[in-house]
């Protein structure tokens, strides 16, 4: 192995324009199941039914079935199953995750104006991923080498570091670091690679993504509800990882990986329940949520060690991402005082996923002020529509009550896999999503499996409920892209699949006062 390593730090400020990659927006969309512990405890099948805070995130309508104002606090606790604690990663972490507030006023003899605001954890990211296998002569830093020799880093047959400047560059910072340090050795003018025997990646994922939702909701004469969400978003993502490979003669080399991202979001979400029958209580519900407007800041710091030195490099950027729209449809049904039966239906087609870069400032004569412009990233939207596709959520509960006081609940999800089988982190997308890019491995997530259950204790106007989730899916782990080589077998770059899961037991306290 030919080492030669020397501090090498990259900037790519000379790019005008910043997106992100796939499978790093992919991390930002699709909801946890999480809320106040009656909503979870029913698996969430509560879109029809209402008359819980939590509805006002899935559908706003649901708000309109409160006869009573109310005030709601919730927190628990989080675990991840078959994991090790790693850098700031934890498998088990305490969690604040709702707080609302409904206002309720009589407008009529059977109708009424619902005010509400919620703020929930919509998303929790804490997540240890690990995995290792052999690789039989294969490599991460052979990445690098296949592009050189197919001339996607340099002009020409250039070496050295990557020409950044390029209109057709397709490459990444991990690109910059293997082509300015172990790629090329400038004493025989010749590239080479260096094979690995196997790898090991471990990676901690921590933060969230909190929602603020603002509602206004009513009913008219018991038939019909119809409500509005304004929503806001708070983006706190952070992950570290360190991905090593062991090589012959018993060198190694590590790249550690810190990246973070953080930004804001504004949504709108529509809701409708309607009873067709005066004298059932049988109920449908209709939902439909705009695109999330994401407005993103990311920063990364890289480094690449073996046995003789280091190399880094980091950047951070600016950008945006459009989510699609999701629609809703929601059956529910009660029994007297003592059973109320929930199913809801989701759909969000996530190939749809609208990664923007910042183009500038456009004056607006009219008001006297500037606006932000954007434009889709086309190349990396063409990506994210071969690699991610359209996702359904099937959510249902049941909730009995043996006496007034006491609830039992019960719920189950399915969401079927936004993942094709077959998708990759295509490191040679012309995209600034890929400049960007500091890591090559991805996992393609599998369905996601929920099971849920809860108790529920009224006291007056005191109530108190337990929930309790397990959530569990499986992926297939990559480190790399692999590519074959049509002139040359001793080229071709292969990994093999690595089974991970990601299975999570969570325990959710609500205290709620009604007044």
């Amino acid at each position: 192995m030919k080492k030669y390593i020397s501090l090498a730090v990259l900037s790519l400020a000379m790019l005008p324009v910043a997106a992100q990659e796939t499978y790093e927006n992919a991390k930002l969309v699709g909801e946890d199941l999480n809320g106040t512990a009656r909503y979870v405890g029913m698996g969430g099948a509560m879109e029809a039914l209402g008359a819980d805070i939590s509805t006002i995130s899935t559908n706003p309508a649901g708000i309109g079935m409160f006869r009573k104002s109310s005030a709601n606090l919730s927190f628990g606790m989080v675990s991840q199953e078959d994991a090790k604690s790693f850098a700031s990663g934890h498998k088990t972490n305490m969690s604040f995750d709702q707080i609302g507030l409904v206002y309720a006023a009589r407008t009529g003899e059977n109708s009424y104006i619902n005010f509400a605001f919620n703020y929930h954890k919509s998303k929790n990211f804490n997540y240890i991923l690990s995995a290792a296998d052999n690789l039989y002569n294969a490599s991460q830093n052979k990445l690098t080498y296949a592009k050189a020799k197919a001339g996607l880093l340099f002009e020409g047959n250039g070496a050295g570091a990557p020409n950044f400047d390029r209109a057709n560059i397709q490459c990444n910072q991990l690109d910059d670091i293997y082509a300015r340090n172990l790629l090329y050795d400038q004493n025989t003018n010749t590239w080479y690679y260096d094979e690995a025997n196997s790898y090991t990646m471990d990676r901690s994922h921590t933060g969230y993504i909190g929602e603020y939702d603002f509602n206004m909701s009513g009913n008219i004469n018991n038939r019909v509800y119809l409500g509005l969400t304004i929503g806001l978003y708070d983006v706190n993502y952070k992950h570290y990882g360190e991905y090593v490979e062991q090589l012959p003669g018993n060198y190694w080399i590590r790249v550690a990986d810190d990246r973070k991202i953080s930004g804001g979001g504004a949504d709108v979400k529509f809701g409708m329940i309607i009873r067709p029958v005066e004298t059932s209580p049988f109920r449908i519900g209709l939902s439909v949520a705009t695109p999330t407007w994401y407005d993103l800041s990311t920063s990364n710091y890289t480094t690449l060690t073996d046995e003789s030195g280091s190399a880094s490099n980091h950047e951070n950027y600016d950008y945006r991402l459009n989510t699609p729209w999701k629609f809703g449809l929601s059956l529910g049904h009660t029994i007297g005082n003592s059973i109320a039966l929930g199913a809801s239906y989701e759909y969000a087609d996530y190939g749809h996923l609208d990664s923007r870069y910042k183009t500038g400032e456009h004056y607006n004569w009219w008001y006297d002020d500037y606006t932000e412009t954007s434009e889709s990233d086309e190349p990396m939207n063409r990506h994210t529509a071969a690699t991610l596709k359209g996702v359904s959520t099937i959510k249902l509960g049941a909730e009995l009550k043996p006496v007034p006081e006491m609830a039992v609940r019960f719920g189950y999800n399915y969401i079927t896999p936004m993942y094709e089988k077959n998708g990759f982190k295509d490191g040679t997308i012309n995209s600034a999503g890929s400049y960007y890019s500091s890591a090559t491995d991805y996992t393609n997530w599998e369905g996601t499996n929920r099971i849920t259950c809860g108790l529920g204790y009224q006291m007056g106007n005191l109530k108190l409920d337990a929930a309790y989730q397990y959530q569990v899916r499986n992926g297939n782990f990559e480190p790399f892209m692999s590519y074959t080589d049509a002139n040359d077998a001793a080229d071709d770059n292969i990994a093999d699949i690595v089974k991970v899961n990601n299975k999570r037991h969570q325990v959710l306290l609500t205290l709620t006062y009604t007044f």
